[in-house]
């Protein structure tokens, strides 16, 4: 019975290990840090353009922002920026633009449900853990500030 067993566990191993994909790390990190770049470029340039047509540093931060955002919703609605996620990586899912297009995807995938049991229960699927952890995080290091400036560390 035993050797049954190690058996099946052997051919199992044998399949996982056939259907498991394998990464290049360097790669991948390579391809996020072009993706990243490429974004941080694009938003840059939108930066440029804005003081370019005299708006002030704080201004053209907030159309950089709205832009960039604009971007990504339209590229996830063209079903784009999944495949610039898939082969970015964290590139393209950590900046703003990643925290947009996880806004967008469960909203145009469940619109059709309608607008409450659709988009108004799903649309923070993705992005409501980031929002979570986000602030709590935040709360946890300001607390840790705020006792460390009550000693005196800081």
């Amino acid at each position: 019975m035993d050797e049954k067993k190690e058996r099946q566990q052997k051919k199992y191993n044998e399949y996982v290990k056939q259907v498991t994909p394998t990464h290049n790390l360097w790669l991948n990190m390579a391809k996020a840090f072009v993706m990243g770049g490429i974004i941080c470029c694009i938003g840059q340039f939108i930066l440029n353009t804005c003081q370019n047509y005299g708006m002030d540093k704080e201004t053209s931060g907030s159309w950089c922002s709205m832009l960039l955002i604009l971007l990504s919703v339209v590229l996830t609605g063209l079903n784009v920026y999944p495949s610039l996620a898939n082969w970015g990586g964290a590139g393209a899912l950590v900046p703003i633009t990643g925290f947009a297009n996880g806004v967008a995807a469960p909203a145009i995938e469940f619109q059709k449900e309608g607008q409450v049991f659709g988009i108004g229960c799903k649309i923070f699927t993705i992005a409501g853990p980031v929002i979570l952890y986000g602030i709590f995080s935040s709360w946890v290091l300001g607390l840790l500030y705020w006792l460390l400036k009550l000693i005196g560390i800081i």
